[in-house]
């Protein structure tokens, strides 16, 4: 089953612990999935971000563990936002303990249901406006 998901990162300092991700795969990471750089209009105005798209969920799992596992210069300030293609908006997952952890959104909630290809499959949903398909 396609399950499109856009990542974007951001992380202060992260240019050589992101470059390895900016590149093809060399078998040490469980996707094969390229980070590209964004860019800003001004530049040192903004730290530094990097965007993938991945088109399976397969394509993902372990996309959380493989980031917690990476040294960050500065881990207080490594963001993940993730958007399924089943999600009403990105959910945010920030670094706390070593760990990647979804932060709650105001005006969201988390479904999570099982699917015949995966485990576990989630879709974020909000609360003020969509209604979960049925």
């Amino acid at each position: 089953m396609s399950r499109f998901a856009e990542v974007v990162l951001l992380a202060a300092e992260a240019n050589t612990v992101m470059s390895p991700l900016t590149q093809e795969n060399d078998g040490t990471r469980p996707w094969n999935n390229i980070f590209v750089p964004i860019e800003s209009q001004w530049p040192g105005s903004f730290g530094l971000g990097w965007a993938a798209e991945f088109t399976h969920r397969r394509h993902w799992d372990g996309l959380l563990e493989y980031l917690e596992s990476m040294a960050w210069p500065r881990p207080e300030t490594v963001q993940v936002l993730i958007h399924d293609e089943g999600d009403d908006c990105f959910g945010l997952w920030m670094m706390f303990d070593g760990k990647l952890v979804e932060v709650s959104l105001p005006r969201t909630e988390r479904e999570s249901y099982s699917s015949s290809t995966s485990s576990e499959v989630s879709n974020l949903y909000r609360t003020d406006g969509s209604t979960p398909p049925d």
